[in-house]
This record gives structure tokens, sequence and C-alpha cells, in this order.
């Protein structure tokens, strides 16, 4: 009963296809390669930054935003119909996501003070031209 009332609503016509439909998968699926594209932005600064602060930092960012836009993306793409189903999917959805962005900055923020109260200090400047120079002499 309620499907059938939504289709009639949105105007398709059993069978067809409807362009929300199709709005909602192309969106979801731009979402996911956002997403997918943090990812590997995060990755590669894991990689390339010098010292655990802006590793970390890298890391809580990248992780943060690029989960929350391929759990955006998955939810978007579940909408096949506007079913009760379909709703409680989604929304649990979003409650992943408003989970992830509330603890994954806490997390990185108490790992970062706790490597502080560690004794584990920011590279300087100096540090940063040391290492360069050293990386050159080597070669």
């Amino acid at each position: 009963m309620i499907d059938y009332s939504l289709t009639l609503v949105l105007g398709t016509v059993a069978g067809d296809v409807s362009l929300e439909m199709s709005l909602f998968h192309l969106v979801g699926i731009i979402l996911g390669i956002l997403g997918l594209a943090f990812f590997f932005g995060s990755a590669v600064g894991m990689v390339r930054f010098p010292d655990f602060y802006t590793r970390m930092h890298a890391a809580g960012k990248g992780d943060t935003l690029s989960t929350m836009l391929m759990l955006a993306g998955f939810a978007m793409v579940t909408m096949d119909d506007f079913s009760l189903e379909s709703w409680l999917v989604f929304i649990k959805i979003l409650a992943v996501i408003l989970f992830i962005y509330l603890t994954t900055p806490t997390s990185s923020h108490a790992l970062m003070r706790a490597a502080f109260e560690d004794d584990e200090m920011p590279m300087t400047e100096e540090d940063l031209k040391n290492s360069s120079q050293k990386k050159k002499s080597k070669k």
C-alpha cells in the first residue's frame, strides 16, 4: 500500500526507473568515489609526512571525512524505493556517520596528547632540514 502510493506520487510506472532513483544512485556513487579519493590522500599522507603528529592529522582528518562520504554514498544507494526498510537502513547509516563524526577526532586528539605527554616532540624546520641533508648525503 505504501509502496504503491509513493510510486503514484513520484509519477513512476511499474517497471520504469524513476529519475529520482537514478539521481540517488548517481549521487551515492559520486560520494563513494570521493570517499575513496580521500582515503587515498590519507594513505599518501601517512607514508609521506615526517613525524607522528602530521601523520595522525592525515589519518584523523582523512579517515573521518572519507568514511562519512562513503557511508553517505552507501546510504543514498540503498534507497532503492522509499519503503520503510530503506528509510530504516538510511537512518541507521546516518547514526553510524554521527558516531564516527564524534569519536574519530576525539580518539585522534587523545593519541596525540598521549604522545605529547610521552615527550614525543613535533619536528621543527631545523629537524626537517637536517633530515633532508642526511638523505642527500646518503645518495
